[in-house]
């Protein structure tokens, strides 16, 4: 078999394109108002000078990436620092490979030490740079990491997902991937393709949407405060229900007043029957330090209100995300309800320590990187660990791959999509070209505008004016 040549990054240009909310989105201890959107085009080339550009963009969400105390600005300033000197390094970086082989190396070998120079080129004595978490790490690199992996599939003339098979692999997963000890897994002779739905036959063209309930947000007209916009968008959670026809409730919590969650799951648990829903999860966002406050909600809601506890599918990382610093048995948790990794499953290795401490499942998040989705969805599928797909609130082009991860996945129930929700208005070019990813009807997205190469992004169709790149 001849596989297509390896390609490396030989340009790499940055856009930061600012958003603003038009409702606050609170989450635990955090609100939002405003976010960094990183857009990143790649140039690349394969061994004998043929080129393609590829796109990829995440928004840089400070409050949720990179929760402390240090003022907001040193933290975004911080990040776009770390996402220029990213593109620098990807265009010094002489690998050459599958854009899974690069990726891989990347994360491994030149993000660590960039994180902890706080993406400084150079020293300055002057501003000592401030160590970046792993996860904001994460966040500053995953476009260029999606923008590899959509131009290799542009290259190549296919669809992204269809580079993931031994057609385009020069190695299996045995070179990327260890099992748990024990386990019976083995991945010598299997491919990512092999986790994946890759038959386009089989890849869904529909998905159900999950809305975000935020801890600000009314959820009926006595809630209304008078600040919410009047911009022809729904505002409390029936009017988003009515006119989306959602099925699927995310609900956010604090994680540190247990009286106000137990009471908030109850009233949108409420709703939710009265106006037929059908799945609810709960998201403590990483604030709660001992399982019994968690075991405590679920036992009285299965208590007093049986089929609301019913209704919740999965809970959603309630401990802090250094998984390695807190290492808490969850079982008791994962023996009520499915728990499933967010923040902490940062790659594959940390996803096996989850399972080692009871973790029943991974909400994968293309914010952390395309290659350590793929890697991370393998690694949970070959150990019979379940999947979703999470959303960074994600607008424009950073939709896009997000939801093509949720349908190549075969996730438990659909994907959280709430762009919609907070920005709308953001995302209006790409919402003419693919007017299903932006838009919930019927409790649903469409892919089925998606284009034939790479992501299927359509980006000249789009035509979205960009300012000049920052360098």
């Amino acid at each position: 078999m001849t596989r297509p040549s390896g390609i490396r990054v030989v340009d790499a240009r940055v856009y930061f394109l600012p958003v603003m909310t038009r409702m606050p989105l609170k989450f635990g201890g955090q609100t939002v108002t405003s976010v960094t959107c990183a857009r990143v085009g790649v140039t690349v080339e394969d061994a004998s000078g043929r080129r393609a550009d590829g796109w990829g963009e995440t928004p840089l969400n400070v409050q949720w990436a990179w929760p402390a105390d240090i003022p907001y600005d040193t933290r975004h300033e911080a990040m776009q620092k770390l996402v220029l000197e990213l593109g620098r390094r990807w265009i010094a970086c002489d690998q050459a490979g599958h854009p899974l082989a690069i990726g891989s190396r990347f994360l491994d070998d030149v993000l660590p030490e960039a994180r902890r120079a706080g993406g400084a080129a150079e020293p300055d004595a002057s501003r000592p740079a401030v160590a970046i978490p792993v996860l904001a790490s994460l966040v500053c690199a995953s476009p260029f990491d999606i923008a590899i992996h959509d131009a290799y599939g542009e290259l190549h003339g296919v669809d992204t997902f269809q580079t993931y098979g031994p057609e385009h692999l020069a190695f299996d997963l045995a070179a990327l991937l260890e099992p748990a000890a024990g386990s019976g897994v083995c991945f010598r002779g299997r491919f990512p393709a092999d986790s994946l739905v890759i038959d386009p036959a089989a890849v869904p063209r529909q998905l159900p949407a999950w809305h975000l309930v935020g801890g600000l947000d009314p959820l009926t007209d006595d809630d209304r405060t008078g600040s919410e916009p009047d911009d022809g968008y729904p505002v409390t959670l029936l009017d988003w229900i009515d006119s989306d026809g959602l099925r699927c409730l995310k609900v956010k919590l604090t994680g540190s007043d247990a009286g106000w969650d137990f009471r908030r799951l109850v009233r949108v648990g409420e709703i939710a029957i009265e106006r037929g829903c059908t799945h609810l999860s709960a998201d403590f966002n990483c604030t709660v330090t001992d399982p019994a406050y968690v075991n405590e909600i679920l036992d009285r809601l299965a208590r007093d209100h049986p089929r609301i506890f019913t209704m919740i599918l999965y809970v959603e990382q309630p401990f802090p995300y250094e998984l390695e610093e807190h290492l808490i048995d969850v079982r008791s948790v994962s023996a009520r309800k499915p728990l499933f990794l967010d923040e902490s499953g940062h790659d594959w290795k940390l996803v096996r320590l989850g399972r080692e401490l009871g973790w029943s499942g991974v909400a994968l998040k293309t914010c952390k990187t395309q290659t350590g989705a793929i890697l991370a969805a393998c690694w949970a599928r070959a150990h019979g660990m379940p999947l979703m797909v999470q959303d960074l609130t994600n607008p424009m082009l950073a939709q896009i791959p997000h939801c093509r991860l949720a349908a190549h996945t075969a996730t438990i129930m659909g994907v959280e999509t709430n762009a919609m929700q907070f920005y709308p208005a953001a995302s209006g070019p790409e919402a003419r070209v693919h007017p299903g990813l932006y838009r919930r009807r019927h409790g649903r997205i469409d892919l089925s505008s998606i284009g034939p190469t790479g992501f299927g992004y359509r980006v000249a169709e789009i035509g979205r004016e960009l300012p000049d790149p920052c360098r």
